[in-house]
């Protein structure tokens, strides 16, 4: 069941047809954000010691992105990927080594005349899920001027679903009004200074109102 369509080509799998009622179009704005996020840079101690940039390293290029969505809509096999993307076979063969190598997938084979494999997703990919919903559902809010192409929905009766953080032991939303980054117990002296350096540079983080 695809929760997301393509970006890249006009190619559909076959869904339900009150999910294809969910998502009769190509996802605008899920793809519209993807330039929005940034791509991997040169690493310094700050960025690999920060859990943010260390996951940007592991899935910041946008083509691992769109990857990881169409694996968390069933795609396994290399072909599979290349249809729904329209991607470039180097490219995907680099992107499909980086996230294996990363342990985002396992590489198995699912044929031996000729060899051929399939990626499978990691408990380590999969709980990069709500990273992607989040990212969908900022999309449709920010991106979708004209209202969403696609929604996500609930599997077992194609609920539209609005996701949002929340903590895990008191269920709250996680918003910037009440959250703040604080060094952990790893931190580095560096680290340290860095984080007191950005919280003396603005205080007061969150916009009126929130």
């Amino acid at each position: 069941m695809r929760l997301f369509s393509n970006c890249a080509s006009s190619h559909q799998q076959s869904q339900p047809h009150s999910l294809r009622m969910l998502a009769s179009t190509q996802s605008l704005a899920f793809c519209k954000l993807i330039p929005y996020l940034p791509r991997m840079q040169p690493k310094s101690p700050s960025i690999l010691e920060c859990p943010v940039g260390r996951a940007v390293e592991t899935v910041g290029e946008w083509w691992s992105i769109l990857i990881l969505r169409d694996a968390f809509q069933g795609a396994t096999k290399f072909d599979e990927f290349s249809q729904s993307l329209g991607i470039a076979p180097n490219i995907l063969s680099r992107r499909l080594a980086h996230l294996t190598a990363s342990g985002m997938f396992v590489r198995r084979r699912y044929q031996e005349r000729p060899p051929r494999y399939e990626y499978v997703l990691t408990d380590k990919a999969r709980d990069f899920f709500p990273v992607i919903a989040a990212l969908l559902a900022w999309g449709n809010k920010h991106l979708a001027p004209k209202g969403e192409s696609i929604l996500l929905a609930s599997r077992d009766g194609v609920r539209p679903l609005d996701p949002i953080v929340v903590d895990a032991a008191d269920k709250r939303p996680i918003t910037l009004a009440n959250a703040v980054v604080i060094a952990g117990p790893r931190a580095s002296r560096g680290m340290r200074a860095r984080l007191a350096s950005l919280k003396a540079m603005n205080p007061a983080v969150a916009p009126a109102g929130d």
